[in-house]
């Protein structure tokens, strides 16, 4: 009899210890709650709450790994960031990339090669006089990322030696487009070659500054031409570009960073399946990238559907000057976070890291109103809204997670759920309605927690 009931004390026991192992992180569009950890949020077997959903969670359907979160850092975001004194530099730079346990962990990171338009001004890696050329790239600089850039991300490597970085031009050299200016036009033609090798330079240099580009994007929104600075390129041009000259020139040169393509918005699938559609180059690709501002995140899963080898990446989402926070952050977990992962990114980026009171820093014609997950004024830091939504699953689904099955019912609640490399779920619920609970259907067994009211919950088990 006494073995018997030690061993029931022990089983009992081990149920105890496995529900205790359940956390609930929250975020409320209110703002009363931010990062809110839940005591004991595993509600008793006998309560008597109404349960307004089940969440069913198969872990051995599994999806597309997870790379990473983050955001753009730009060279605006990078200068804001230099100016500040140091302890507070290094300490918000660990705040947001670092591994401890109230850290973000970031990973990724996106930045221009060259100016995009939320830098103080328009620049190329080769800008030359009127009239000059200089096709074998002999007075090609990354000087200007220097002087802030490349010193904030070898601080953020410090914190995050894993960090990733996409590269994206939103122009090359004026002299190399066909209405020699910054803004809008094509890339001529007989510059094919020498842009390519502006590819490499660039990734050959940033190399040499102990910074590997893991990633480029042909063009940063390639059918938007009027940003500062800006190219367009049609689809047509992307895959010429790519299967005759940039492909086989990273070949040639054994760089092994990813090519990825489109890095617009959701109302043009077709583009980058076009492109893949080209069996030369689909060769040279590793992911379509997208945007949002047009179009809906299931267009994600059209380009999936026709070329299932090849990822999709989500690179690029603003937060506005005259949003709100409830809005935002609702809007954003539903189709950014949760929305673009169900439609098989791995990859989420928010738009961009860093801006000051005015919005700036940002060119003649650039952005006005793009709101950054801080606000830098002199040595004073706030932190908006974006910082919320990438802290929200940063540091609960790190890279090599994988997405796992889902299913509910209830129109309120959108779930998400992922598998981590150490063998933990993680449960992303957005309830957009009035306090709720749910419960959570997971090998043969039922776990309920209250979802408060319109916010978000990361669970883990």
């Amino acid at each position: 009899m006494k073995s018997f009931f030690f061993t029931l004390s022990f089983l009992l026991l081990i149920v105890l210890k496995g529900h205790s192992q359940f956390t609930q992180t929250v975020t409320s569009a209110d703002g009363q709650f931010l990062f809110k950890q839940i005591e004991q949020p595993l509600l008793a077997a006998n309560s008597t709450k109404y349960v307004i959903d089940t969440i069913y969670v198969n872990a051995q359907n599994q999806f597309q790994k997870i790379e990473g979160f983050g955001y753009t850092l730009t060279g605006g975001s990078a200068a804001l960031l230099y100016q500040l004194p140091d302890q507070k530099r290094l300490a918000i730079l660990k705040e947001i990339f670092g591994s401890g346990p109230n850290d973000l962990k970031v990973n990724y990171l996106r930045i221009s090669m060259g100016a995009s338009d939320l830098d103080a001004s328009v620049f190329s890696y080769d800008d030359l006089s009127a009239g000059e050329v200089d096709p074998d790239l002999n007075k090609m600089s990354i000087a200007k990322d220097q002087q802030y850039l490349i010193p904030i991300l070898k601080e953020i490597q410090t914190f995050q030696p894993h960090l990733k970085l996409m590269a994206t031009p939103w122009s090359p050299p004026v002299w190399m487009k066909d209405n020699g200016q910054s803004k809008g036009g094509h890339l001529l033609a007989k510059y094919y070659d020498t842009y390519a090798k502006y590819f490499v330079k660039y990734i050959q240099l940033m190399r040499a500054e102990g910074l590997a580009i893991h990633a480029v994007t042909i063009q940063n929104e390639p059918e938007h031409g009027g940003n500062n600075p800006s190219m367009l390129m049609t689809a047509a041009e992307q895959t010429l570009f790519i299967k005759n000259h940039l492909g086989p020139i990273f070949k040639k040169q054994g760089i092994n960073t990813e090519i990825v393509i489109w890095d617009h918005n959701a109302d043009n699938p077709n583009y980058p399946i076009q492109i893949l559609n080209d069996t030369v180059a689909k060769s040279y690709i590793s992911a379509a990238a997208f945007h949002l501002y047009l179009g809906h995140e299931s267009a994600l899963s059209k380009v999936h559907q026709a070329h299932p080898d090849k990822k999709i990446y989500f690179t690029e989402q603003w937060t506005g000057a005259k949003g709100s926070f409830a809005g935002d952050f609702l809007w954003h977990m539903e189709h950014i976070v949760i929305g673009t992962m169900a439609n098989w990114s791995s990859v989420v980026l928010e738009w961009n890291l860093a801006n000051d009171p005015n919005f700036g820093p940002h060119t003649p014609g650039g952005c006005t109103e793009c709101l950054g997950a801080m606000t830098i004024s002199g040595s004073e830091i706030k932190r908006n809204v974006s910082y919320y939504i990438i802290g929200q699953v940063a540091p609960f689904i790190p890279p090599g997670s994988t997405r796992i099955e889902t299913k509910s019912r209830n129109a309120q609640i959108q779930t998400i759920g992922f598998t981590t490399p150490e063998g933990k779920r993680v449960l992303l619920a957005l309830n957009t309605a009035k306090e709720s609970v749910i419960s959570i259907d997971f090998e043969q067994k039922k776990y309920n927690f209250t979802l408060p009211e319109k916010s978000v919950s990361t669970l883990v088990w």
